[in-house]
């Protein structure tokens, strides 16, 4: 799922067998995914599995979830937990604590746990951060985008720059660690105001921030309003040029890049987005939700309406699944490493997939370290910082 934060078995929802198999295979997974699909309003750009105005499904959806995660059968430890969205807080409050109580219920935070929640800045009123922090919420993730009015408007975004600053510290005095998402290569952005965003975020003193390029995916307005050139694109120089003042201003501030998008200070990166990239199983629950098990991608059914109606009448709310192949899973491990700062380490890449890296990759690393895309210091590959540019150039070749 989303910017950070997405991604079970049994009795009607997922076959028995897959449960069966991992238990022989393979750890229970330490990580799970509870999708939230409710937000107040779609933002042109967004393409994210959710509901706006529906608030009228909140205790249906409730009812469906509470099913779902009864094929768990039994309560399960995990180290990271994560709600994604939608909007996890945009419920009311008591729908949020039963929300919470729900995950709870299911999903027992092992000592050292991280439990993050997306949140929007203007959901957060004091009865809500103290409904997150009574049920151990320690890390909240604010879609915040920018600092800039103009262009929270051209994103849609119902709230301002004034209440950013409320929030932030007003969340920080109970919860230790928050993440600020922000937004560049919006149209009519001029890169003094994407710095102006990077200094207004870091002066917030956070722990992590995500940076991501706007896209315009088919199916949302903005994909609709660029094609009819309602929307002209950010020019490419100028995406380029925000994205190494955002490396060059997140560094300078103490951050540390771990992931093409994502920085943090020391000790603070995201540990549930880490199980994903290191390949490691994953629960997943509610609509559009994915989990991975036991070399099995399954992902549920996008539509809110239909998961809620698919779970209560006690069929699969899955939408489509693949079982990835050995050669797959290593190539995908390929391409989750490269896209993080440590990159791919030979020797652990070998022990996790039982493939010699160069074997299944050698002309790809070749072709990309001669154009000075990819560094290998005979242990390790990993993108330069001109190969973060054209981060996806580069990975296709290893698929």
């Amino acid at each position: 799922q989303r910017g950070e934060g997405s991604p079970s078995g049994g009795r009607g929802l997922v076959p028995d067998d897959t449960m069966a198999s991992m238990s022989v295979h393979e750890a229970a997974p330490r990580a799970a995914y509870i999708h939230v699909p409710f937000c107040r309003h779609r933002c042109g750009y967004c393409d994210f599995t959710l509901v706006a105005g529906r608030d009228d499904l909140i205790d249906e959806y409730l009812v469906a979830l509470e099913r779902e995660l009864s094929s768990l059968e039994t309560p399960r430890d995990v180290d990271t937990l994560f709600l994604g969205g939608g909007t996890p807080t945009h419920p009311p409050s008591a729908q949020l604590s039963r929300l919470l109580e729900l995950v709870r219920r299911w999903f027992v935070l092992a000592p050292g746990y991280e439990f993050s929640v997306e949140s929007n800045p203007n959901d957060l009123t004091d009865d809500k951060v103290e409904l997150l922090t009574g049920a151990g919420v320690n890390r909240v993730s604010l879609g915040v985008q920018s600092f800039d009015p103009d262009v929270l408007r051209m994103l849609e975004r119902d709230h301002t720059p004034a209440e950013i600053a409320d929030v932030v510290p007003r969340l920080g005095k109970r919860i230790a660690n928050v993440s600020l998402d922000l937004i560049f290569g919006v149209p009519g952005q001029a890169l003094t105001s994407w710095r102006d965003t990077l200094r207004r975020a870091i002066d917030l003193e956070p722990q992590h921030i995500s940076t991501y390029g706007l896209t315009y995916e088919k199916g949302t307005a903005f994909w609709t309003r660029r094609a009819k050139s309602a929307l002209r694109p950010a020019d490419e120089d100028l995406e380029y040029e925000m994205y190494a003042t955002a490396m060059d201003d997140l560094a300078a501030a103490g951050f540390e890049q771990y992931e093409l998008s994502n920085f943090a200070r020391p000790g603070f990166a995201c540990r549930h987005n880490q199980t994903y990239w290191s390949g490691q199983p994953y629960f997943g629950f509610g609509p559009g939700a994915a989990r991975y098990i036991n070399g099995r991608r399954e992902t549920n059914h996008r539509s809110v309406t239909t998961w809620i109606h698919r779970v209560l009448a006690g069929e699969s709310p899955i939408g489509f699944a693949e079982e990835l192949s050995p050669e797959d899973r290593a190539r995908e491990a390929i391409v989750i490493g490269v896209r993080q700062s440590a990159g791919v380490d030979r020797g652990e890449f070998r022990d996790r997939t039982g493939f010699d890296l160069d074997v299944l990759a050698g002309p790809a690393i070749s072709k990309h370290v001669a154009a000075a895309l990819l560094e290998d210091d005979g242990r390790h590959i990993r993108l330069t910082r001109a190969g973060r540019f054209v981060a996806d150039a580069v990975i296709v070749d290893f698929l």
